[in-house]
Formats: structure tokens, sequence, C-alpha cells
């Protein structure tokens, strides 16, 4: 074999294993303008707004490369994605963006090595979704007098969705009343959600184990205005 074919042959190898810059796409979190600034990212993709199903993968940020930890297949809202900051409750929608993790939950026990405060779902732990509530958008425990269970959500009534769960940061920081509450990253249940991201109950056990305290999610689609690299 001719010396210049020794070469390509081993470059061409060398690219395959994806050691050399710019022998193929970078990384996605590599190609999106903000990360949250941590080592780790989850980014939850779909191929366009109008879809419900695509693919939750999370990222470590290791010696400057992003590397992937895992992947899983996910769904979406039953009427697809919307960007986050023009977001309407009870629309059954996604919302796009970058948005911190701020804490786990769920009806089962946290999986072994979890890292991340973990709340443990009892009969008497809701999500208030009151719009008029001064607990909107929260984790309530017990539901206040000022929070109609009519308009909220019992945790522990949803057995499979709610075994594990990480609160998805959107609308929680500085709630704007009537945007949206209760997204959850969160165990599939039998079809799309409503407006939360689902995976399987595996691939939520092992994002809990792997996550650490300042992950974040990006919610995107492929291209288009809610392209997941603009995050």
């Amino acid at each position: 074999m001719r010396p210049g074919a020794v070469v390509a042959l081993a470059s061409a190898s060398v690219c395959l294993l994806g050691a050399t810059p710019g022998c193929g796409p970078a990384p996605l979190p590599a190609r999106m303008a903000d990360t949250g600034g941590g080592t780790q990212l989850i980014t939850a993709e779909a191929p366009g707004t109008d879809a419900t199903s695509g693919t939750v993968t999370w990222w470590d940020l290791r010696d400057g490369q992003w590397v992937r930890a895992g992947s899983a297949p996910a769904r979406f809202g039953a009427k697809g994605l919307v960007e986050g900051g023009a977001r309407e409750q009870g629309t059954n929608t996604t919302p796009t963006g970058l948005y911190d993790l701020p804490f786990g939950f769920g009806i089962k026990p946290a999986p072994g090595g979890t890292r991340v405060e973990y709340r443990t779902v009892k009969e008497s732990s809701w999500w208030c979704e009151d719009v008029d509530s001064a607990a909107y958008n929260r984790w309530a425990d017990p539901l206040p007098a000022d929070c109609r269970a009519s308009e909220s959500e019992q945790l522990s009534s949803y057995r499979t969705q709610y075994a594990y769960g990480l609160v998805i940061g959107f609308n929680y920081d500085r709630p704007v009343r009537g945007r949206g509450a209760g997204i959850f990253l969160h165990v599939n249940g039998k079809a799309a959600t409503a407006g939360c991201v689902s995976v399987p109950e595996d691939a939520t056990q092992r994002i809990l184990k792997w996550a650490g305290p300042g992950a974040h999610i990006a919610i995107g689609t492929t291209d288009g205005a809610t392209a997941i690299t603009r995050y």
C-alpha cells in the first residue's frame, strides 16, 4: 500500500472515532449559543413545532469537549412545542428555551447516587397551578387555602408519570400568571404530555443519577424560529 494511502486510512479511522476536530458536525451543545454555563446539559430536541416526539440526550463537558452521556426517545406536548415566552397555560404545548432544573421529585425513592435535591411525593403533595394563588407554579405540601385543587395537580395521582421527575425551571423564578405551571421532565405516560417532556422510566432514573446541581435543559427543534441552537 502506498504511504499516502496509509495516512488517509489512519486519518479516516481517527475521524470515525471523533478524535479530530473538523471531521464531522460538532456535538449539539457545541453548536448552541448558550448551555447555561455549567458542565452538564440535557437537550430535548423535536423535528418541528408540531411534533409530539423526539430525543432527549444528556451531555457532560469534559476537558473542553461535550461528550454524550446518554440518550432516550422523548415525548412532548400533545399540541407540539411553542416559544416559552409566548406560551399560554392549558394549551398542551411544551415550552422551548433553556432552563435550570430546580429539584427532583418522585413517588418512588430517589435512585441510588442521586445528587440533586429530591422531594418524596406524599398524598399531601401538590403542584399549585391556580393563577390566583400566591403559590402559583410551586410545590405545595399541603395545598394552601388560596390554591384551588381543581386548578392544581395532586402529584400522587400520577403514579406512573411521577414515579420519578425533575422540575424544569420554566416560568419558575418569577412566574408570569397564565404562562404555565408544572412543566417537568418525567416518566412516560400512555401518550403525548400536557406540556412536559417525558422519557422511559429507566432513562429518568439514569438522568437523576447523572445530574448534579447546576445542570440545565434546552428544549427546541432542529431548525426554524425555535431551533435548539438558539439557546
